[in-house]
């Protein structure tokens, strides 16, 4: 891919067999150090980010366009494990943050994929927008995915998480991510879906930023 084309690995300043070394290392002590300083429950979760990760979401994106889904899996259970971490258990709270996060993604990945479409479709990764060629799939998933993230965003507060400014941020952060995405939705276009990309960014931690300081 264009996008990716000067990494160390592709670009061969990085061999296969190091990257793999290295990764395998890194994972294995990051297991072990998790298991003995913080708990057999925050490694679980690390070791089943890792494995749906290098297992599940990397072969199939390849395959079939639901990659993208289950690579939300994976990418939503690291604030899980901070939760186990701080908690010690897998609460409320715990699948509420992992909601915000899976729902985050749909949108946010999409974006991305929307704009480099032909460099996705180049490597054989066929994400959502380069088997659907005409967007109506696309652009749909795009707006049902901020709406339930505009609900799920709402949970903190009638959970009891958070309190009333966490609702009302939350509420409005919510809207103007919607509104990007119907926009989209509407009248497709590289500058809109870059537009949507740029309101996840600024989205998510606005979010996590007003959960931390309105916490119940």
């Amino acid at each position: 891919m264009l996008r990716t084309r000067t990494r160390p690995l592709p670009e061969g300043r990085l061999e296969p067999l190091e990257a793999l070394g290295f990764g395998a290392l890194i994972t294995v002590l990051g297991l072990a150090y998790s298991a003995f300083a913080v708990g057999p429950l925050a490694a679980l979760v690390t070791a089943a980010t890792a494995a749906l990760y290098l297992f599940a979401y990397t072969p199939l994106k390849l395959r079939t366009p639901f990659c993208m889904l289950v690579g939300a899996v994976p990418g939503a259970l690291p604030p899980v494990t901070g939760w186990v971490a701080a908690r010690g258990d897998l609460g409320a709270g715990a699948w509420i943050l992992f909601g915000i996060l899976f729902l985050w993604q749909l949108p946010h990945t999409l974006a991305i994929a929307r704009l480099y479409r032909d460099d996705y479709a180049r490597a054989g990764v066929r994400v959502l927008p380069v088997v659907d060629r005409d967007g109506d799939s696309t652009e749909r998933q795009i707006v049902i995915g901020c709406l339930a993230l505009l609900a799920v965003g709402l949970l903190p507060t009638l959970s009891g998480l958070a309190g009333a400014t966490y609702f009302g941020g939350a509420l409005i952060l919510g809207l103007v991510f919607l509104a990007f995405g119907m926009a989209q939705a509407v009248a497709p276009s590289t500058t809109a879906a870059r537009r949507v990309l740029f309101a996840s960014l600024l989205y998510l931690p606005a979010l996590l930023v007003l959960l931390a300081l309105d916490k119940s």
